[in-house]
This record gives structure tokens, sequence and C-alpha cells, in this order.
């Protein structure tokens, strides 16, 4: 009697071994939107931010895999991984962001879009920071009883996503975000020491008029 051979367990990699990003300015585009979001939602335990990691969506088939530059997930945790298998984590991405460019324009807008479109991402967004190909160099995709529509742009050229409540806007090359409700600009990493240092004038101006009315009232 043949023996029955091992089923082997499927290996899915952390790497293709390729550049994380294009250039300077994607890379840099994409490390200031995750550290964005992530600062957005620390408070939250259940909203998970990444970027530039395999995401797996079909099981047994590591060649059914995207990587998302950006992406964020309600309802799982904040844990690190290596990848992101959508059969274990039994949630899909409610938003992607693809710093695109001319190199990964066929990806981006075509073989990206259908996959996502497929599994159920609400909203698809892309942005073309050196204008290679995209015009609009911001562009966006909703999820409508299954398919994607453009979202609709403002008169600045910036665009709104539902899932995050926040509303995107170039500024020269570089993607903003800015909080829809209030107006409240989320600063980019390198803009985090300005704003720490503001807050710390605002603190002393306060605790220096705070002395001033303890000592009127003496």
């Amino acid at each position: 009697m043949a023996a029955i051979p091992l089923q082997q367990d499927v290996e899915y990699p952390y790497s293709d071994g390729q550049p994380m990003a294009e250039s300077e300015i994607h890379l840099n585009e994409m490390l200031d939107l995750i550290a964005a979001l992530r600062r957005r939602y620390q408070a939250e335990p259940k909203v998970y931010v990444a970027g530039n990691m395999f995401l797996y969506y079909r099981k047994g088939d590591p060649r059914s895999v995207v990587a998302p530059d950006v992406f964020l997930v309600r309802g799982v945790s904040k844990r690190k991984r290596k990848s992101y298998k959508l059969w274990e984590e039994g949630r899909i991405p409610s938003l992607v962001i693809e710093v695109t460019s001319d190199s990964t324009s066929d990806e981006d807008v075509d073989k990206k879009k259908i996959c996502y479109e497929m599994l159920g991402v609400e909203e698809y967004i892309l942005h073309d920071p050196e204008g290679d190909y995209l015009n609009p160099r911001l562009q966006g995709f909703r999820l409508a009883r299954g398919r994607y529509e453009p979202i609709p742009l403002h008169r600045d050229g910036s665009l709104d996503s539902r899932v995050t409540g926040l509303t995107l806007q170039v500024e020269g090359k570089n993607l903003r975000l800015i909080d829809t409700a209030t107006g409240e600009r989320l600063p980019w990493v390198d803009e985090l020491g300005d704003k720490i240092r503001e807050q710390d004038d605002r603190i002393r101006a306060l605790e220096a008029e705070l002395a001033r009315l303890r000592d009127a009232s003496k």
C-alpha cells in the first residue's frame, strides 16, 4: 500500500527583496501617512494601521498577495505583524492608499484596484506625488453596491474619506491629512518638533497668565 504524502506547510514570505518605495519622496510620504494615521487612532485599540506589508487574501495560495503602501483596518488589535493574512484576521482593510508613480501605474490602477474592489476595501486612494501620469494627481474610489465609483473632488482638488473623517489635500508634492470636522492639519513627521514647541509655548503662556491672575487677586 502506497504511503500518503504528508501535506507541507505553505510558506508566506514577508518580503520580495524589492525596495520599499520608488523614491525618497514616495518613501517619506508613506511614512508620514502611516505615522499620522497611527497618531490619530492611538487611543483606539481596535484600529490597525500599517503599510508596505504583504497582505495575503487566499489561504493556501501565497501568490494571492498584494502589498498596500498604507492601509487601515478596523476591528483588529494593534499587535505587530510580519504579514497580514485575511483568513486569520477576519477583517478586510477599510482604507488603502497607494503612493503611485508611472513605473507602478499598471499595478496600482488596474491590478490592485481590481483586487481591492473584489476584497471589499471600502476606499481606495491614489496619489502621484511627482505627477508622473495621474491627472489630477489625487484620485479616490469608494465602494457602492460592490463596485468602485470615483470619490468627488472639491474645487481645490482635495477629497474626503468617510472611513476616517479626514480630508486629503495635495500640498506641493506631499499629501496632507486634515480633520474634516475641525480643519486641524495632521502634522508630517518633520513637523512634530515644531508642534511640540508650539504646545510648550502655549503652556508657558497659560502658566504666566495664571500667575498674573493670582498676583492680581492678592
